[in-house]
């Protein structure tokens, strides 16, 4: 249980007064921790907080982005929704009666709920109270954070940031959706000015002002490390014996270079392209994107001896498959828009 609460300050005498109000006066029966507002919540009111610590859940001006159908859909789909609700195991509606020991899913108009078998007939095709549509909502909130914080390869329960949400819509296409006034936030950016009255034409703005219109084009200024361009009618593919011409891309190999070493995440030193599985013989040197970073120590343990490197860390395969899925993830590959 959080609360934020305004204190009353009585320097002379050295006491803090806090008026919790009755309904939250049990949580000083014992010691509590005192901590300082932190700046995402300067403007929420003063009462309780989401229970969960991830502070985007307190912020108010996020609540409709969470539950709009495309950040629904870039998540992972209202399926995926249910599935992570189902997931609870536990009934939500918090009350001192029966509890059957079988639970299902509720979905009301704000999401999906974990009930037991005796409340689902309770609330199923009736009236839902106000308390458990606030559950539903808390529910979807974490569904979609829990999202990010996978797609981003962030450690679990690792505390979400605005600045990693923001990439996250990024990746997904989704940036037009975060609101305004976090977004003005995230940028340092003034509140918006509400325009009234009529306007001289020289006041007149030529271009787009706001938050997410700035996110869009600082997207476009941070260009991917590498666009792919498909060419489905390349010559050499109408040939029976075509030569071989190796990809060389040195930008990419350069971003594989700066990552850890994929054995022991320490710098790497090389950006190591494979070799066997067809690879790395005369005149087949693996193409550019087949490279793994390794650091000086690992790189020529594989030299050495490529199968016992293998047998210990894996297969080269796999662990490009790795990277490249990692390079795809964080936009570091995408797809050529000319």
């Amino acid at each position: 249980m959080r609360v934020l609460l305004t204190p009353d300050v009585a320097p002379r005498t050295g006491t803090v007064i806090l008026r919790p109000g009755n309904d939250l006066l049990w949580m000083f029966r014992g010691r509590v921790v005192i901590s300082m507002e932190p700046e995402y919540l300067k403007s929420v009111p003063s009462g309780r907080l989401h229970d969960s610590e991830q502070p985007l859940l307190d912020d108010p001006d996020l609540h409709l982005f969470w539950h709009h159908p495309r950040v629904i859909s870039a998540a992972g789909g209202e399926r995926a929704l249910e599935l992570y609700v189902a997931d609870l195991d536990c009934c939500q509606f918090v009350a001192d009666e029966y509890h059957h020991h079988h639970h299902t899913t509720l979905k009301t108009d704000h999401g999906y709920l974990c009930l037991c078998y005796s409340h689902d007939n309770n609330f199923r095709d009736v009236h839902v109270p106000e308390q458990l549509h606030a559950v539903a909502r808390q529910n979807t909130a974490e569904f979609v954070i829990r999202k990010v914080v996978l797609d981003l390869s962030l450690p679990a329960g690792h505390l979400l940031s605005m600045p990693e949400l923001c990439w996250w819509a990024l990746t997904k296409g989704i940036t037009d959706l975060i609101p305004e006034v976090p977004g003005r936030r995230l940028f340092k950016m003034p509140p918006a000015k509400e325009l009234r009255g009529t306007m001289k034409e020289s006041d007149i703005v030529g271009y787009d002002d706001s938050a997410a219109a700035v996110m869009e084009r600082t997207a476009e200024e941070a260009k991917q490390v590498l666009r792919l361009n498909i060419d489905p009618e390349s010559p050499e593919s109408f040939m029976l014996k075509p030569k071989r011409r190796r990809w060389v891309n040195e930008k990419y190999t350069r971003w594989v270079k700066s990552q850890p070493c994929i054995c022991c995440s320490k710098p790497a030193d090389d950006p190591h392209h494979i070799i066997g599985h067809g690879q790395g013989g005369t005149g087949t040197k693996a193409h550019d994107i087949f490279v793994i970073p390794l650091c000086r120590s690992h790189h020529d343990e594989l030299h050495r001896d490529p199968a016992a490197f293998e047998s210990k860390y894996g297969s080269q395969l796999l662990l490009v498959l790795r990277i490249l899925d990692h390079a795809f993830a964080v936009g570091v590959i995408g797809t050529d828009k000319k």
